[in-house]
C-alpha cells in the first residue's frame, strides 16, 4: 500500500515538473458491459465510467493474444460498440485532470462455425457391455487450435478433447449430448443434442426349417439378433453343449450371414458378435436336429369331427396319428395359433374360441430314441367362428288351405355338416310378452332339415333349432314362423271393424279379439317380415289402429291360454285420391253370396268401375258392384277395381266348403239303413216265388222252359235301355200270391242277320225291384236291382226270363237255391226309349195300382209285357 501512494505521488510530481503546474487526480476508469459474448454477426456495447464531471477525452484499448495492445478509438463519448472479441480497456483525461485506464473486459465473439456430435459406429442400437465413441465436429474451423466443451449424462469431469470414449456401457448411460469449441476469444454454439439409446444385452435366436435331417439331405439354420433393427453383427455357430470352438466350413455349409446347412445330428446354438474388441450377444437357444426315421412313418393330423367350419363353444379334437410299425412315439405340435397344443397325440378343445384358430401339424419322436423324429406332417386349418350359428326357419305353405300339410325346414346360417334338427311349437306367453317352446311330436334330433305336419287348421307359431356333436352344442331358437289360417273356430276368432280388407291412411279401424278368455294381444307380421307382439293401443280385447302405410300386415289374437284366432289381412291404401276395394276379411262359405265394390275416401262409387280376378277383366260393363250369387271355388282369388284410370290394391278372397248340419249329416245313415232293409225284404220276395213255382211246377200246371245262358253269349247288344211298366199276372185264383216290382229291360239287338232258331232271340234286362205294402213299412221306397235274362221268341212262343239278383249284402246259399225263371208275353214290338214301371201290390190281393213314370216317349203303342211265374 505504501508502495503504490509513494507510486501516485511520484507521478504527480513528474506531471508537475513536465507541465509546470500542478493537475487534478481524477480517479481510475470503470469499463461496463451488458453482455460478454458476441453473437454471430452482432454487436454489444462497452460503457466507461469516470467520477469527474468535467470535459473528458476517452481512450479505448483492445488486445488478443496474437495482437499487441492498441488504442482502437479516442473519442469524447463513453461509450462504444464492439464487433470483435478480445480484452478491452479504457481511460479519460482533460484539462489538468487524469483518469487511470480501467480493467480489462472480455468480450467472446460466437462463430457461425457448423458443429454436431457423431456416433462413431456403424449401428445406432448400442447394447449394455460395449465401447462407444462420440466425436464433436467443427466444420469450417481449420487452422485453429480448438477447446471442446461437452454437457453428458451421468458424468462429472465431461473431456475437453473432441471424443468422448465410455467403455462398457450402461442403461445409465443413456440420454442425449452436446458439445462447443472455443479458440482464443471465438466461441461455436452447441450443437444439436444426439440422443444414445443403451438396451440390455440381446439374446440371438436360432430357428430350423426342420428338425430332423433326411435322408441323403440337410437341416437349414438361421440365427439372427432382435430387435431387427441392429446391424453389424457377424455369426458364431456351435454344436454339442460343452462345445465352444465355433464351427467351421468343414462342419457347416455356410449360406449368406446368418444361416448355414448342416446334415448332421446334434445339438446346435449361435450367437452374434461385432465391434474391436468383439461384443457378444448372449447364446441362443439350443435345437436339436436328429434323424428322420423312414417316409412310411410320416404322420397325419386329423380332425374329429371334420367339419369344415367349427363355432364358438362346440368341442373338437385335433389328433396325430403315426402308421406303421409298433413303435411308441413322443409327440411335438407345431402351431401359430394362440394357444398352443400339448405334446401329445390328442389334442380336445372342450370349448373353442378364435384363439384355437390356426394351421396344426405334428412329428412324432422315438421314445427310445430321442433323435429320431418322423418328418412333419402336412398342416391342416382349423377354424373356429366367433359368430354364433342361427338357423332360419321357413314355413310353406304360410295360409292353410283344407286337407293341406304344413312343411317346416331349417337351414343354418353359413351351412356346415352334422346337424340334427329340433322341431317346436310356439305357446303364448302374455306375461312375458313372447312365447314357450313346445317340442312337437317325434321333433327332437331328426336327421331330416325337413318337418311335415299334417292336420293343421288352425292359425300357430313354429320354431327350430340345431345341435351337432359330443356332448352336443346347440344353436339358439329361430325367429318364429307362423302359418296363418283364415278359417273362423270356435275357441277364438278376430274380427275387423270396418269389415273390409284394405283401408285408406288415418282409418280407424279396429281389431277384436273374441272368445272365452280374459287376456289377449295382437300380434302383427308386416310387410318388411318384422313381427310385433305388442298393439299400441289395447283397450281390453280391442286393438285401435289409426291406420297408416306401415299398417299394412297380418293379424291375429293370441289368448293367454295359448289359443291362436284365425288370421286377417289388412292393407293400407297409401295412395290417397286412389281407390279401395271393398271386399270380406273373412273367408266366404262356398254358395253364400258376396258383394265386392270400390269405394274412395269420400264416398262410395256407384258407376264406372272395372273388377278384376286374377289380373283378369270380369265384365266390361260399368257396374260399381260385382255380385256373386252363389260362391264357389272357382271364384277364389286376388281381386281388385279400377276407377278413372286409378287401380286399387289387390286382396285375396278365400272360399271355404260349406259344412254339413248335424241333421243333414244323419241322412246318409238313414238312406244306408233303408237299402239294407229293402235288399232282405227283395231276398224273401224272391225266395218266396222260388217255393211257389216250384209247386206250381210239383203240380203239373205250368212248363217251365230251361234257359241256358250259353245260348247268348255270341250275341250284340243293343245299346237303348227300354223301361216298361209291367204287371205280373197269375191265375185268378192265385192272386194272393202276386208281387210287383220295377223291372228296367236291356233290349239286346243282334248285329248279325237274324236266323229263327229260339237262341238268337235272346233279351238281357235289368229288373229294378220295389216292394211297398202298409203291412211292411220298413222297406219304404228303396229299390233293389237284379239282373233278367229274357229269351226272346217270335210272337207264338213263350219268352222266359232269368232273374239274377245283385245284392249289396251276401246271402247265405242253401240247396234250394235256383235259377227263377218267368214268362214274358211280348204282345207288340215296338221301339221303346228309356221308360221306368213303378208297380206297388199289396199282400192281401187288391186291385194292382199301377203307377208309371216316363222318362221318354213312347213310339208307337204301348207295350204290354207280362211274366208268369
Amino acid at each position: 500500500m505504501r508502495r503504490s501512494l509513494l507510486c501516485v505521488l511520484g507521478l504527480f510530481l513528474l506531471r508537475t515538473l513536465f507541465y509546470g503546474n500542478a493537475e487534478e487526480f481524477g480517479g481510475k476508469a470503470t469499463l461496463t458491459a451488458v453482455n460478454r459474448t458476441l453473437p454471430a454477426g452482432g454487436s454489444l456495447t462497452l460503457t466507461c465510467d469516470v467520477n469527474e464531471s468535467a470535459d473528458l477525452k476517452y481512450e479505448w484499448f483492445r488486445q488478443t493474444s496474437s495482437e499487441k495492445k492498441s488504442i482502437i478509438t479516442d473519442k469524447s463519448d463513453g461509450v462504444i460498440s464492439v464487433s470483435e472479441g478480445g480484452n478491452y480497456t479504457c481511460r479519460a483525461e482533460g484539462k489538468n485532470v487524469t483518469v487511470i485506464e480501467s480493467d480489462s473486459v472480455t468480450v467472446q465473439e460466437t462463430v457461425r462455425n457448423r458443429i454436431e456430435v457423431n456416433l462413431q459406429h456403424s449401428w445406432s442400437q448400442i447394447f449394455t457391455g460395449e465401447t462407444i465413441t462420440l466425436r464433436c465436429e467443427i466444420q469450417g474451423g481449420e487452422g485453429k487450435v480448438w477447446k471442446y466443451e461437452w454437457t453428458a449424462p451421468n458424468t462429472n469431469s465431461p473431456p475437453t478433447s473432441s471424443e468422448y470414449r465410455t467403455s462398457r456401457v450402461s442403461v445409465s448411460h443413456s440420454g442425449d449430448y452436446r458439445c462447443r469449441g472455443s479458440s482464443d476469444y471465438l466461441f461455436t454454439g452447441w450443437s444439436d443434442a444426439f440422443t444414445l439409446t443403451v438396451s440390455y444385452k440381446p439374446k440371438a435366436k436360432l430357428r430350423a426349417d426342420n428338425t430332423a435331417v433326411p435322408v441323403g439331405g440337410s437341416v437349414t439354420l438361421t440365427c439372427s439378433v432382435n430387435p431387427s433393427s441392429s446391424s453389424g453383427w457377424k455369426y458364431y455357430w456351435y454344436r454339442d453343449e460343452k462345445s465352444s470352438e465355433a464351427l467351421t466350413t468343414q462342419d457347416a455349409v455356410f449360406h449368406s450371414n446368418g444361416q448355414i446347412s448342416v446334415s448332421q445330428e446334434g445339438l446346435y446354438r449361435c450367437r452374434g458378435g461385432r465391434g474391436n474388441p468383439v461384443y457378444y450377444t448372449e447364446d441362443s437357444q439350443s435345437v436339436r436336429i436328429g434323424k428322420t426315421v423312414t417316409a412310411s412313418n410320416r404322420p397325419v393330423v386329423t380332425l374329429y369331427p371334420n367339419w369344415s367350419e367349427i363355432y364358438r363353444g362346440e368341442t373338437i379334437t385335433v389328433r396325430c396319428e403315426i402308421h406303421g410299425g409298433d413303435t411308441e412315439w413322443d409327440y411335438e405340435w407345431e402351431t401359430n395359433s394362440m394357444i398352443k397344443a400339448p405334446n401329445q397325440n390328442e389334442y380336445r378343445i372342450r370349448s373353442a374360441s378364435s384363439s384355437n384358430s390356426g394351421n396344426y401339424r405334428c412329428k412324432g419322436r422315438m421314445k427310445s430314441s430321442q433323435h429320431e423324429t418322423t418328418e412333419w406332417s402336412d398342416s391342416v386349418t382349423l377354424t373356429v367362428s366367433d359368430n354364433e350359428p342361427r338357423p332360419v326357419l321357413t314355413v310353406s305353405p304360410s295360409w292353410l288351405s283344407p286337407g293341406a300339410s304344413v312343411t317346416l325346414n331349417c337351414e343354418v346360417e353359413h351351412p356346415s355338416a352334422g346337424w340334427s334338427f329340433y322341431w317346436y311349437k310356439a305357446v303364448p306367453d302374455l306375461s312375458e310378452k313372447s312365447s314357450s317352446y313346445e317340442l312337437l311330436p317325434d321333433g327332437s334330433g331328426t336327421a331330416q332339415d325337413s318337418y311335415i305336419i299334417h292336420g293343421q287348421t288352425h292359425t300357430a307359431g313354429y320354431v327350430c333349432r340345431a345341435g351337432r356333436g359330443d356332448p352336443e352344442y346347440h344353436t339358439d331358437h329361430s325367429q318364429p314362423k307362423f302359418v296363418w289360417s283364415a278359417d273362423v273356430h270356435s275357441a277364438a276368432s278376430l274380427t275387423v271393424s270396418p269389415d273390409r280388407v284394405q283401408h285408406f291412411t288415418s282409418d280407424s279401424v279396429s281389431l277384436t279379439c273374441e272368445g272365452n278368455f280374459t287376456e289377449w294381444r295382437v300380434r302383427k307380421f308386416s310387410e318388411d317380415g318384422r313381427l310385433y307382439s305388442d298393439c299400441r293401443r289395447m283397450t281390453g280385447s280391442t286393438c285401435d289402429i289409426n291406420t297408416s302405410k306401415s299398417d299394412t300386415a297380418v293379424y291375429w289374437c293370441e289368448s293367454g291360454s295359448g289359443e291362436f284366432s284365425s288370421a286377417v289381412n289388412i292393407t293400407v291404401q297409401n295412395d290417397g285420391n286412389g281407390p279401395i276395394l271393398v271386399s270380406p276379411v273373412h273367408p266366404v262359405t262356398e254358395g253364400a253370396s258376396v258383394s265386392l265394390s270400390c269405394s274412395l275416401r269420400t264416398q262410395k262409387i256407384l258407376s264406372n268401375v272395372f273388377f278384376y280376378h286374377n289380373d283378369k277383366l270380369l265384365q266390361n260393363d260399368t257396374r260399381g258392384e260385382l255380385k256373386i250369387s252363389a260362391v264357389s271355388k272357382s271364384d277364389e282369388g286376388f281381386y281388385k277395381c279400377q276407377y278413372s284410370g286409378r287401380e286399387s290394391a289387390q286382396s285375396w278372397m278365400s272360399v271355404k266348403v260349406a259344412v254339413l248340419s248335424p241333421e243333414s249329416s244323419s241322412f246318409p245313415v238313414w238312406l244306408i239303413l233303408g237299402l239294407v232293409c229293402g235288399i232282405s225284404l227283395l231276398i224273401i220276395l224272391l225266395l218266396s216265388l222260388y217255393r211257389y213255382r216250384k209247386m206250381k211246377d210239383s203240380n203239373g200246371n205250368k212248363q217251365i222252359r230251361p234257359y241256358s245262358p250259353g245260348t247268348t253269349t255270341d250275341q250284340g247288344a243293343n245299346q237303348s235301355e227300354i223301361h216298361e211298366h209291367n204287371s205280373l199276372q197269375h191265375d185268378a185264383d192265385e192272386i194272393h200270391d202276386v208281387t210287383y216290382s220295377v223291372i228296367e229291360l236291356k233290349n239286346v239287338g243282334n248285329k248279325r242277320k237274324h236266323h229263327k232258331s229260339q237262341e238268337e232271340h235272346t233279351i238281357y234286362s235289368e229288373v229294378k225291384a220295389g216292394a211297398t205294402g202298409n203291412s211292411n213299412p220298413a222297406a219304404n221306397t228303396e229299390e233293389v236291382y237284379s239282373e233278367i235274362a229274357l229269351e226272346s221268341s217270335p210272337d207264338d212262343i213263350p219268352t222266359y226270363a232269368e232273374i239274377k239278383h245283385h245284392n249289396k249284402g251276401e246271402a247265405k246259399k242253401t240247396q234250394e237255391d235256383s235259377p227263377l225263371y218267368a214268362e214274358v208275353n211280348r204282345q207288340n214290338k215296338i221301339k221303346v226309349k228309356k221308360t221306368q214301371v213303378t208297380v206297388k201290390s199289396s199282400s192281401d190281393g187288391e186291385e194292382l195300382i199301377k203307377q208309371s213314370k216316363s222318362l221318354s216317349q213312347i213310339v208307337g203303342a204301348k207295350p204290354k209285357t207280362q211274366a208268369f211265374l
